[in-house]
């Protein structure tokens, strides 16, 4: 497994060989970065793949609330309404959930 570093300035984690001089997001010079233990770095290397489908999912959200919208707006019928009313309102939670999910695994170093 690669080693991972961590910028103590601003938390930017790179891989081994990805270390450049000074750090590509906040400039700080290279000797800011401090190796990240091997359990922590297992813990973001195997949340990647979870991590990456909750951005995928709120994409699709985000897809889908618009429908919603267009669909509320054209007023087919007040049952397309309702239905289009409740999706709106379903995408809505599972975004906060989504969200509330990442925010829980940065909080137990799984970025």
């Amino acid at each position: 497994m690669k080693k991972l570093y961590r910028c103590s300035v601003c938390g930017l984690v790179l891989k081994e060989g990805q270390l450049e001089e000074n750090c590509p997001k906040c400039n700080a010079p290279r000797d800011k970065f401090v190796e990240i233990s091997e359990e922590v770095s297992e813990k973001i290397i195997r949340s990647e793949f979870t991590n990456d489908l909750h951005a995928e999912l709120l994409y699709l959200c985000e897809k889908l609330e618009k429908l919603s919208i267009a669909g509320i707006a054209d007023n087919l019928d007040p049952s397309c309404v309702k239905i289009f009313t409740r999706a709106k309102g379903y995408v809505e939670l599972l975004k906060q959930l989504s969200k509330a999910e990442v925010a829980s695994h940065i909080s137990k170093e799984k970025w």
